[in-house]
């Protein structure tokens, strides 16, 4: 990975707003920073990201990976040639967009477990990164991706939950297993959601500091509820506001 390169990881439970949040940061930092090189990844197969950044999406990884994953004779091939082929056809199915480009997982479409599409996604953020000054990834939900080592190399670490309990145990436990799992520069949590901030006094928990707490937003709501992006929400929308004091607390600009 490039020294210059930022790669910044969401994660947390379902349901806590780390989709929007991931949105949020990906067009502050393409405002902000118009001549970088910004690649948002939809890790999350209930794919969410496109939607909150306006994408269409035409191809994904886990199609690209079924369409060079056998060779003539059916025979599977080795990761590392599957990679070889694939990786001109990734830079093809990205979406350029107005400020960054943009690139999803996919659900597969057989049940079961996502190791394959995951193992694979692991290899493909180690080959994209050096291309990019800007990398965000919207992680799945819960801990799969960074207990497989997904998100192995990735330089910041955001963790989202609400106020609950459960979600703020599972930031813990995320913590814990990142501490051994994953190489990061820095982590932080983002509260988001919050009904009651002024409830927040606390510096860190869970062994992670507090990098933002974000009240409840009806504009934001209401934005989701209509299926527009977060590039339609006005420039005060409490999301953009936290996202950017997390950013700043994280990166220091």
């Amino acid at each position: 990975m490039a020294d210059s390169t930022v790669v910044i990881a969401l994660a947390g439970k379902g349901g806590v707003g780390k989709t929007s949040l991931s949105a949020a940061i990906v067009r502050i930092l393409s405002e902000k920073r118009p001549d970088a090189k910004i690649l948002a990844i939809d890790a999350d197969p209930a794919v969410g990201l496109s939607v909150a950044l306006g994408v269409e999406v035409t191809e994904t990884l886990d199609r690209i990976r079924k369409r060079v994953a056998e060779d003539i004779t059916g025979k599977l091939r080795d990761t590392q040639d599957i990679l070889a082929e694939a990786k001109f056809r990734i830079y093809e199915a990205m979406e350029e967009e107005k400020g960054f480009a943009f690139l999803a997982i996919g659900r597969p479409e057989a049940a079961g477990c996502y190791c394959a599409i995951n193992t694979y996604l692991k290899k493909v953020i180690e080959m994209l990164v050096d291309d990019f000054d800007f990398v965000v990834i919207d992680g799945e939900a819960g801990i799969e991706q960074i207990n497989r080592r997904v998100l192995e190399k990735v330089t910041h670490l955001i963790c989202v939950s609400d106020q609950s309990m459960k979600g703020l145990k599972i930031i813990e436990t995320i913590r814990e297993v990142a501490d051994d799992l994953v190489m990061y520069d820095d982590i932080g949590l983002v509260i988001n959601r919050a009904p009651l901030p002024e409830r927040i006094t606390e510096d860190e928990i869970g062994g992670v500091r507090i990098i933002s707490v974000i009240p409840q937003d009806d504009v934001m709501t209401e934005n989701d509820i209509e299926g527009r992006s977060v590039f339609d929400l006005p420039d005060d929308a409490k999301i953009l506001k936290g996202a950017a004091v997390a950013l700043e607390n994280l990166l220091g600009d």
